[in-house]
């Protein structure tokens, strides 16, 4: 069970719309190494982990993820809000605004729309933890070309913040797998069955 906070984790006021850099921000809401990507995979990758910290960790950062989702979701928003046809299009931003208007639409960059099919989660504890770990790295790197295609201190402050935290993930991430090994390599013993218990 959930409980909705109804604020950002990190303060979004963007004064300046900017059509061409939301085009490109969108791919962390719906692209490939995006936050609504990540949520999904977490929150159903917990289902099938070995330790209850490694599910508490799963749960914590997919709800994380989700709130992440928001604050994309908000940046592109603010970016395009209120924007003139005439910005529209030397913004670069017809062809997105031909398909979904002022809208926030899960893609990529690239305009490529989200899929499930780019989600892993195979039910193999390090499997999924090490796919994690390297997700949160090519999150962390996204995040680090972003905040170089702007001198906007009010879109880079966010995207610092959204930086931050995957590498925080990433670390927590690292912590369970652990753990999972040190459960997987524990020696289980078990009692012998007597003949009355047969």
């Amino acid at each position: 069970m959930w409980m909705y906070d109804k604020k950002l984790e990190y303060p979004i006021l963007i004064k300046n719309p900017n059509p061409a850099l939301a085009k490109l921000i969108v791919t962390q809401y719906g692209g490939p190494d995006g936050e609504l990507g990540a949520a999904v995979r977490y929150l159903s990758q917990r289902f099938s982990m070995l330790t209850p910290q490694a599910r508490a960790t799963l749960n914590d950062i997919g709800t994380e993820e989700l709130g992440h989702l928001e604050m994309v979701g908000t940046i592109v928003r603010q970016l395009i809000e209120g924007l003139s046809d005439r910005e529209i299009e030397e913004g670069g931003f017809a062809p997105y605004y031909v398909d979904h208007g002022l809208a926030v639409y899960p893609m990529s960059a690239g305009g490529v729309p989200f899929s499930a099919a780019t989600l892993q989660s195979l039910g193999d504890p390090i499997t999924d933890l090490t796919e994690n770990m390297a997700a949160e790295q090519k999150a962390r790197s996204t995040y680090e070309y972003l905040i170089r295609m702007t001198d906007d201190p009010d879109v880079i402050g966010p995207l610092k913040f959204l930086r931050e935290r995957e590498i925080v993930h990433f670390q927590r991430f690292g912590e369970c797998l652990g753990i999972v090994q040190d459960y997987l390599d524990q020696k289980r013993v078990f009692a012998p069955q007597t003949a009355c218990e047969s």
